[in-house]
């Protein structure tokens, strides 16, 4: 899944190739949520539009696989806050870049718990998260 802006920059893998990955990411399902796609281009890629949360709950309960994300943090954003997000997987690199957009700006506050971290040979983490049981008990 991803968002329009994001789905702008990756219009498919190249057609003919003989690279596994590149045949595994043209052939299995993709969803661009967009208010203002219609349609799209790439093989096997659904626009998901109108009634948003209605057609993600559709298209969860329609899958029995694991359905990822990457590169929309406006999306991950909107996805947290509808209640749509059950799985926060994060890579922590060890850089301090000291400028750029922020993950979580400006939003509300969403406790998590960990599921589970592996730290690379790099140095690299890789946590995931799920979103946690209300901790004020309301």
């Amino acid at each position: 899944m991803r968002g329009q802006p994001h789905q702008a920059g990756h219009r498919g893998a190249p057609q003919g190739t003989d690279e596994p990955f590149a045949a595994f990411v043209n052939s299995v399902p993709k969803y661009v949520v967009s208010s203002t796609l219609t349609g799209a281009d790439w093989e096997n890629t659904t626009v998901v539009s109108g009634d948003v949360v209605a057609e993600i709950e559709k298209i969860k309960v329609g899958t029995d696989r694991d359905i990822a994300l990457s590169g929309s943090a406006t999306l991950v954003r909107w996805l947290l806050a509808n209640g749509l997000l059950d799985e926060l997987n994060l890579l922590v690199h060890p850089i301090v870049v000291g400028h750029g957009r922020r993950l979580f700006e400006d939003t509300a506050t969403h406790p998590l718990r960990l599921v589970r971290q592996e730290t690379f040979t790099t140095g690299v983490l890789h946590v995931a998260y799920a979103p946690a049981e209300d901790v004020r008990g309301d």
